[in-house]
């Protein structure tokens, strides 16, 4: 009941707003704040959510408003028609754009999407056949039960459809479709080896972002009564950007106050009265804050300083000036430029971080349970015969220019086994890790696993066939849980599509029920039942290593690559380690381990193999291989003596 209070007072809000404020002028602007709050929504899973830049949001704003002010001049549609018209119009505008442009990334796609933007102006401006060109188009408003509606009555159904955009990505970004987008942008690499295709859920996060632009766009022409193509021009781009970095990313609540503060703050900077009224209200918050920030540790006295004699100066400067028409765009982008700068969670992750509690929580984790527990895995597919190859690499050759980083290496790992891959640093035993997993398709050779050819597959589709892995240096999505990193290994088991998650239908409800029981065993059994719901980037490093097997465990893989998993660790770490690799492996799991740990090597693994200089110089049981001339020259020089002893 505590969870729905907060939202069922914002809905009575929105309610009775109308008859509270009566003057129509700021009525216009509230329903204009929710009307970037919707498109803010969207651009938010872009944005805050794939860590995705677009600059062609204004484009994909200006197609929902010209497809139904084109519906509604040629062909009198009314708004319960143009409405998803929008929607779908705008949504596929995305794709086409998306299709390419996710190709790309960082400044390449802020280009790409900045020329999209530019092109829909152009077109809009010069297409005067359909668009009326420079002129616009003027739209009546809308009608219900053939009469116009009044201001208030538009209003409401602005507020009835924000409302249902803002559930529906609600849901959207609570369910397995929106931690695939978060984790690909934590770590694109960890998301593909998870099974989750990075440039599938990109198409997938901006089509659902450019669908919410055209609800929008189509809201605001009705709004305005009358669009035209200088409306939809770079400016506004960069204002909804702000909106999102000022408010805060990966918040609802952050888009609203986005979307207030670049609606609002313009039409208030216009008088200077109100202007002194900001700048002094903002003194009087900034140095209460950052003294409750210094009181409570979570700021130190140098860092105020600067934030506070800029709140300062700004209402000292307000008391100066008499007029504020010509330093508008001035205090606008100095006032923004201070949020990216100071605040860069935004206000909200600001506030949050201000006034969150905190709370102690152990990090011992639980106890391993070596006595077998609980069955969390599926059984391995094909066959279950000890001994039989599961893996093997044919001559794999991997060069990098004129470096053999692999050079006609054979490797096979057979079924039930702790296959251990070991060499001195540089000798190209992470490069086969990635040749495995798709990460590098090999320059020559081939890798058969189950009896199927997988070189050349993608890094997505291995891991759904059955191999699963760790990395050298910790990949973990910081941001989310403990519980949610695994989860994110079991986006596989998913089955309900996006209008089952945004309609909160049973199956996806079933599913998600599921998933979590499933994710919560398997913390419980790598030792972290009791840390489930703490952030990743919080957990001490060596359950940040258990944490990254739990995720890899939860792909029900066949094989179990683990990349140096004790480099770091404490002796008490690493037992516990040793402890739960022998556990996997008893769950019918076959593993390769990379390790330098050469105690750790020797005492779990059934077979050893050793590269140096990208070749394989020795193979064999854990005693053979401390034994040979070869392996000891690599690691100790000629001179060297006994791997065995050195390594104890």
């Amino acid at each position: 009941m505590k969870k729905l209070a907060w939202p069922l007072a914002g809905v009575l809000l929105l309610a009775a707003l109308p008859l509270v404020i009566t003057n129509a002028y700021y009525l216009h602007l509230i329903e204009t704040i929710l009307i970037y709050s919707i498109l803010l929504f969207g651009l938010d899973i872009v944005v805050g959510y794939t860590g995705q830049v677009s600059i062609g949001h204004a484009g994909l704003f200006g197609i929902g408003s010209y497809t139904a002010g084109v519906l509604f001049l040629k062909l009198g549609w009314p708004i319960w028609l143009t409405l998803p018209a929008s929607l779908v119009v705008t949504a596929a505008f995305g794709l086409a754009l998306a299709l390419p442009a996710l190709r790309v990334v960082g400044p390449y796609l802020a280009m790409v999407t900045l020329a999209f933007g530019t092109i829909v102006q152009i077109l809009i401006n010069e297409m005067d056949f359909l668009t009326e060109g420079p002129l616009g188009i003027k739209i009546a408003k809308p009608e219900l039960f053939g009469q116009p509606m009044s201001k208030a009555q538009f209003y409401y159904v602005v507020a009835i459809v924000m409302v249902i955009s803002l559930i529906a990505v609600h849901r959207i970004l609570r369910s397995h479709i929106g931690r695939a987008f978060q984790a690909l942008r934590d770590s694109p690499v960890a998301c593909d080896c998870m099974g989750v295709s990075v440039y599938s859920h990109k198409v997938y996060a901006f089509v659902i972002s450019a669908a919410l632009a055209g609800v929008a766009g189509c809201l605001y022409g009705y709004s305005e009564q009358y669009i035209s193509p200088n409306t939809y021009n770079f400016e506004l781009t960069i204002l909804f950007l702000l909106a999102v970095i000022m408010g805060g990313r990966k918040s609802r609540i952050g888009s609203i106050i986005g979307a207030t503060i670049v609606v609002m703050l313009p039409s208030l900077l216009s008088d200077i009265t109100v202007f002194r009224y900001i700048a002094t209200g903002a003194a009087v918050i900034g140095v209460l804050a950052a003294s409750v920030a210094i009181l409570r540790g979570k700021l130190s006295a140098q860092r105020a300083a600067i934030p506070l004699v800029g709140v300062i100066g700004m209402a000292m400067f307000s008391l100066l000036v008499s007029d504020i028409t010509d330093w508008r765009l001035t205090i606008f982008g100095l006032m923004t430029l201070f949020v990216v700068y100071y605040l860069q969670d935004g206000i909200v992750g600001w506030a949050k971080g201000l006034w969150a509690r905190s709370t102690v929580r152990s990090t011992r984790g639980s106890r391993v349970d070596t006595t077998g527990g609980t069955q969390v895995f599926t059984p391995v597919q094909g066959s279950t015969a000890v001994g039989a190859t599961l893996l093997h690499a044919r001559d794999v050759l991997m060069q990098f220019g004129g470096l053999k980083a692999l050079n006609e290496v054979d490797l096979q790992v057979k079924r039930g086994e702790i296959h251990g891959l070991i060499g001195p640093n540089g000798s190209g035993k992470s490069t086969m890790m990635n040749v495995l997993t798709g990460i590098y398709r090999p320059t020559a050779g081939g890798v058969l696993f189950a009896n199927e050819v997988i070189e050349g597959k993608t890094p997505s589709r291995i891991a759904l066939g059955g191999i699963a892995r760790t990395f050298q240096n910790v990949q973990l999505f910081g941001e989310m849980t403990a519980l949610e990193n695994v989860l994110v290994g079991l986006h596989h088991t998913y089955r309900s599509n996006l209008l089952d998650v945004v309609l909160g239908l049973p199956r996806a409800t079933r599913e998600e029920k599921a998933a979590r029981e499933r994710a919560q065993s398997i913390l419980d059994f790598v030792g972290l039942g009791d840390l489930a719901e703490e952030q990743a980037r919080n957990l001490p490093y060596g359950k940040q290593r258990l944490l990254e097997i739990g995720r890899a465990l939860a792909l029900d893989p066949q094989l179990l690559l683990l990349d140096e998993p004790a480099a770091g660790l404490t002796a008490p770490d690493i037992k516990e380690l040793v402890e739960i690799i022998r556990k996997v492996r008893d769950h019918g799991i076959t593993l390769i381990l990379i390790e330098h740990h050469m105690d750790v090597v020797m005492s779990i693994c059934d077979t050893v193999t050793v590269l140096d200089f990208g070749q394989k110089i020795a193979e064999g049981n854990p005693t053979e291989v401390q034994k040979d001339p070869r392996v000891i020259e690599a690691y100790l020089g000629a001179d060297g003596g006994d791997l065995a002893a050195a390594t104890h």
